[in-house]
């Protein structure tokens, strides 16, 4: 009896061991099948690390917004509501410290607020990407060469974005994927 008692904890500990990623993937997948797609400008640096590997660390040229609260912390978690430019980027329309009832958001975290000029600095949860080890530093020093390239715009994140949470998706450069543009 005390076999079958035991038998039955172990496969209820390996159901809930199983489930909890299982949900975590779920809810990825969901983002990026229904949720609502966004290009975020980017500035790659290429670090490494012995536990994650190789990744390319996305810095976003929409870090700062103007506001007029100054009652930001940092680290604090904020909400980015956001949307899309006239040339289909995305920009930052308000910042809060709830959630907002309507519209698209992100969930962010402040870095520091400046009083001098009013302006909000902030960081998103979504800024590495990872990749084949061997491609990495290829594709650190292509975007870099993308930068420096005399067409505007030209190097992206594609993230996902659905009920405040995000999923990075890709990273382009000229509209090709950044490991098939280094292989070719």
């Amino acid at each position: 009896m005390k076999t079958i008692h035991i038998f039955i904890l172990f496969v209820l500990l390996a159901i809930i061991q199983l489930s909890i990623p299982a949900h975590m993937i779920f809810k990825r997948e969901s983002i990026l099948k229904t949720g609502t797609a966004f290009k975020f400008k980017t500035q790659p640096v290429d670090p490494s690390d012995p536990f994650k590997g190789k990744y390319i660390f996305l810095n976003y040229d929409l870090s700062t917004i103007k506001t007029e609260n100054k009652d930001w912390k940092r680290d604090q978690d904020i909400y980015i509501s956001i949307a899309n430019d006239s040339i289909g980027f995305v920009k930052a329309t308000s910042a809060s410290l709830k959630e907002p009832k309507e519209g698209l958001f992100v969930k962010a975290k402040v870095n520091w607020y400046s009083v001098h000029d009013d302006s909000l600095r902030f960081s998103f949860p979504f800024n590495e990407f990872y990749m084949e080890e061997s491609k990495a530093y290829d594709a650190e020093i292509a975007h870099r060469n993308a930068q420096r390239d005399s067409l505007p715009n030209n190097t992206y994140a594609l993230v996902f974005v659905k009920d405040g949470d995000a999923v990075l998706d890709n990273v382009f450069i000229n509209e090709v994927p950044i490991a098939k543009f280094v292989e070719q």
